[in-house]
């Protein structure tokens, strides 16, 4: 099956590595225009390129999502440029580094739960905005098997993983009441082998636990996620909202 996404356009967060960067190439590939969008702008231009040297349609931006001026930055060039907006993926989130709760700082709470809760806010926020304005869409939120187990040393990452869970759940309960077209929903990818888990990985023995967890017997790869996220994004999935896609290869199921 090709053309899953055609002529959708897509705004696609923390695109510039990862599991953003495996999302975007993925849907361009399936005929979506993308906007990727990242921290560092030179990683998201060169996802962006990645997209049109393989005749795909892209483009890219620096954003912090932190940060609501840049937000409305984005979506005004979106009106601007595509007019019109059909797949969001809130991606961008950072980690707490395995930091326990007694040594978290209140500004290292706020880091973490700014990057991972209050962006995810804003994303959905305006994403629901443009998207009714133009026959609906759909919103794909990156949250976590720790936001729906508890791990030592994640407390924060906890927390806001669990955070984009429910803030899902409420936007999609909103948006059926309103009855604008736009669907909402998670994504919870399980140990995944993106620059964010890097380090850990680097580390045998929390490798092998990891895989000893995973009953699969491997760890994730970003293709993995990107395949459910394109499910989501696409309209094969069109009676799913408000519902949590875990990709972990059967973590949470022990």
């Amino acid at each position: 099956m090709t053309g899953r996404v055609e002529g959708k356009v897509a705004l696609i967060t923390g695109g510039g590595s990862g599991i953003g960067r495996a999302t975007s190439l993925t849907l361009a590939r399936e005929g979506a225009t993308v906007l990727v969008t990242d921290y560092r702008e030179d990683t998201a231009q060169e996802t962006a390129s990645m997209i049109v040297e393989a005749g795909g349609k892209a483009r890219a931006m620096a954003q912090d999502v932190t940060d609501e001026a840049q937000w409305q930055a984005v979506f005004a060039s979106l009106r601007a440029t595509e007019k019109r907006l059909d797949i969001v993926f809130n991606n961008a989130g950072v980690s707490n580094n395995g930091i326990l709760l007694s040594d978290t700082t209140l500004e290292q709470w706020r880091h973490v739960n700014a990057a991972n809760v209050e962006g995810v806010f804003l994303g959905t926020k305006y994403g629901i905005e443009m998207m009714a304005e133009t026959g609906g869409g759909s919103i794909i939120n990156v949250s976590s098997i720790y936001g729906k187990v508890g791990a030592i040393g994640s407390v924060s990452y906890n927390a806001s993983k669990g955070a984009v869970c429910l803030l899902t759940k409420g936007a999609a309960l909103e948006c059926g009441k309103e009855q604008n077209g736009v669907r909402v929903n998670s994504v919870h990818p399980g140990f995944i082998e993106t620059g964010m888990n890097a380090e850990r990985l680097k580390d045998n023995a929390a490798r092998d636990w990891m895989i000893s967890r995973t009953p699969i017997g491997r760890i994730g790869m970003p293709q993995d996620i990107a395949n459910g996220v394109l499910f989501l994004a696409s309209d094969e999935s069109s009676f799913i909202t408000g519902a949590e896609l875990v990709i972990d290869g059967g973590f949470t199921a022990i």
